[in-house]
């Protein structure tokens, strides 16, 4: 049998000229702003990504009496750029399960919107339903075998907007290029200050390996989202810098994820949680008077968080007994153990502690995703 071609997979029979006529309109991206957005995070600022689902069940030959008419066609919608929370960051939760099975280089994609880290030159390998395309902002990537397509990333840093689009919706890969451990010369990387790792690298356990690399951030990255509710920003070392670096496990903003949503199934209407502090390059965190070598935040897998919907910057009332202390935290404490001993898909089990009030700051729990129950 002969194999279809893409514009045959793309397009039904009859639709071909007109969706040709429609190709000016989507690269202008006019049409129904509602169709536009389809699949948004609420709250989410609507992109440049965000083009027109374009139906053409009435561009064949359906017209006529007692002609069927073809079903809708399945037009490619290209990323323009990496998906982002916009200047506030996100206002409004909702859950964004990815719509259909994808993994990336054999991690399961949880979310309709998610990052994945890789080196330059990296070979990124994805696997969804044979339906769906691959693309980038060039156009469909051909796949090397049925739902299975190989990309290689770039040899610069930065964030490359991938998007996987099948019948059921889009899952967006916000694909992030760091920079290798290599370039890191007397502690410093592009002049920002990082330190001395004290992981080995030959040594057996994955967590005292020092990481492989690092997220370069510019100001105007910072709004880039790695799940649905968390963008790059919040989870940035206090050092400041233009660029700053990052390192952000994989498992980490997928833990906050499930917390975010049992939060908000819990009653308490929050749209993400705040990061206190996340990421720590080594020599923030001796300079803030931490001796450990190994704390799970130099790895980016922990964050310190708290609820805070009043943007004081502190933890709110969630008891509604008319102040903040420790038994906001130890309510909190109980959501996120309960998420942490699930074992639901995709959260890996890791640290929990309260840090009680003290004066000028409220209570605030570390949470981390090193894959074994740790509490002090």
């Amino acid at each position: 049998m002969k194999e279809p071609s893409l514009t045959d997979r793309w397009l039904p029979r009859g639709a071909f000229l007109s969706a040709l006529l429609l190709l000016p309109f989507l690269a202008l991206r006019g049409g129904d702003l509602e169709t536009a957005t389809q699949g948004l995070n609420p709250g989410m600022t609507p992109g440049p990504e965000a083009h027109i689902q374009a139906d053409l069940a009435e561009a064949g030959d359906g017209g006529a009496a007692g002609v069927a008419a073809p079903e809708p066609a399945f037009v490619p919608l290209l990323p323009v750029g990496p998906a982002r929370a916009g200047r506030r960051g996100a206002e409004v939760f909702a859950p964004r399960e990815a719509p259909f099975p994808v993994e990336a280089n054999g991690v399961e994609i949880r979310f309709g919107i998610q990052a994945v880290t890789l080196l330059p030159g990296e070979v990124l390998h994805v696997a969804a339903p044979p339906e769906a395309l691959l693309l980038d902002v060039d156009g469909p990537i051909p796949a090397v075998a049925p739902g299975h397509w190989n990309w290689t990333a770039p040899e610069g840093p930065g964030a490359v907007p991938l998007r996987l689009q099948g019948p059921g919706g889009m899952v967006d890969l916000n694909i992030l290029v760091m920079r290798s451990m290599d370039e890191v010369v007397n502690g410093r990387l592009n002049g920002y200050r990082i330190g001395q790792y004290a992981g080995d690298p030959a040594s057996p356990n994955p967590l005292h390996r020092p990481p492989l690399g690092f997220v370069e951030v510019h100001p105007d990255d910072e709004d880039i989202l790695v799940t649905p509710h968390f963008t790059l920003g919040q989870f940035l070392c206090k050092d400041p810098g233009d660029p700053r670096y990052l390192v952000l496990s994989d498992a980490l903003p997928v833990k906050l994820e499930a917390i975010l949503e049992a939060v908000n199934e819990a009653g308490f209407d929050t749209p993400t949680l705040h990061v206190m502090s996340g990421y720590r390059t080594p020599a923030y965190n001796r300079a803030i008077g931490n001796t450990t070598d190994f704390s799970r935040h130099l790895w980016g897998d922990a964050a310190d968080i708290f609820i805070d919907t009043t943007g004081n910057g502190m933890m709110d009332d969630l008891n509604g007994d008319g102040r903040v202390d420790d038994e906001d935290g130890r309510l909190l404490m109980r959501i996120v153990e309960s998420v942490d001993r699930s074992g639901a898909p995709g959260v890996k089990p890791g640290g929990i502690s309260l840090y009680r009030t003290i004066p000028g700051r409220g209570p605030f729990l570390h949470v981390d995703a090193r894959g074994t129950h740790a509490r002090w």
